[in-house]
């Protein structure tokens, strides 16, 4: 091969060295920050990109994607002078690559550090009790801080969140002996509380149960009463029937002595000792004291002798006539 052919072949080789060494291709949500003899000349995102060899250079990709940065526990101090442990997570994501590659050395380190001054400065500031119940308080500002102190490094906060809080280790015993003392105050109050509806129900049950025994009682009398009220009309009316048809009967004055007798029977053999006769009958008084005579004179053998016999005392008056029985 000619000298000639040979430097061809140089020349060729050195062009194709060139053109490969000149193609640039940079991946979907990363960007790339092309320098010119040193000093800064554009930036390149997505696609392919052809840059000259030697006279510009390609600095590292830069995501352009949201990153979490989990630093680890820093401790703070509140208010009321207790130390405690707070690690944080922040979402951060490059804006502008040219301000985050020449805006700070070692990005991630500071967003680190600057984290946890802001996390001192705002915590600071809150007593414990706070610091534990205002998360989200101390997230917004915790947030709105950084962010404002990153945007000239081309990065933007999107969340800043407060993944743990340890307390000293006696003021975890201090809270959970709170903790469990708040637990059992609820339960006796629920269990009293418990305890008084049902002392209620029952008290309720026991004077509903009353009230409808007490009607159930006064259902009951009025029905008797009404039971008893039907009878004696019933009476009543038969009695009345009865008198209807002795008088429509027209009866004979013996007839009614009889009865008379009968009534008079029935008196005597009460537990009265005195009997008041109308005066109407005192002309029957003759035969009232022969029929007590042989009604003694029956009874004669079978009486004791330590026992008296009753004698009728008549009293004869204008209007009526007392019949005194002694024994």
């Amino acid at each position: 091969m000619s000298p000639l052919g040979v430097i061809l072949l140089v020349v060729v080789a050195i062009l194709i060295i060139f053109a490969i060494s000149s193609v640039r291709i940079v991946q979907q949500s990363y960007a790339r920050v092309v320098e010119r003899l040193g000093k800064f000349n554009r930036v390149i995102n997505c696609g392919i990109h052809f840059i000259f060899p030697i006279v510009e250079k390609a600095g590292p990709l830069v995501s352009l994607k949201e990153i979490v940065a989990d630093f680890p526990p820093q401790s703070v101090i509140t208010k009321d002078n207790v130390t405690m442990q707070i690690d944080t997570v922040v979402y951060y994501q490059v804006t502008d690559p040219k301000a985050y590659t020449y805006g700070v050395e070692r990005p991630v380190s500071a967003i680190e550090n600057l984290t946890a001054t802001t996390l001192r400065n705002i915590v600071g500031e809150l007593e414990l009790d706070e610091t534990l119940t205002s998360r989200d308080t101390v997230n917004v500002k915790m947030r709105e801080i950084l962010d404002e102190a990153t945007d000239p490094w081309g990065i933007k906060i999107n969340r800043v969140e407060l993944k743990n809080i340890l307390p000293p280790k006696d003021i975890r015993d201090a809270m959970e002996k709170q903790m469990r003392a708040e637990r059992e105050r609820r339960e006796s109050i629920l269990m009293a509380e418990g305890e008084k509806q049902s002392a209620i129900l029952v008290a309720e049950g026991e004077k509903q149960s009353k009230i409808l025994r007490a009607e159930a009682d006064k259902e009951a009398k009025i029905l008797a009463a009404e039971a008893t009220k039907a009878s004696l009309e019933k009476e009543a009316e038969g009695l009345a029937e009865a008198i209807r048809l002795v008088n429509e009967a027209n009866p004979t004055n013996g007839y009614l002595t009889i009865k008379g007798f009968e009534a008079l029977e029935k008196v005597a053999n009460g537990k009265a000792t005195k009997l008041i006769v109308p005066s109407n009958i005192q002309d029957v008084t003759g035969l009232i004291a022969s029929l007590t005579e042989t009604t003694n004179f029956a009874k004669e053998p079978t009486t004791p002798a330590s026992q008296p016999t009753v004698a009728p005392k008549t009293t004869t008056t204008s209007k009526s006539t007392t019949v005194q029985l002694k024994k």
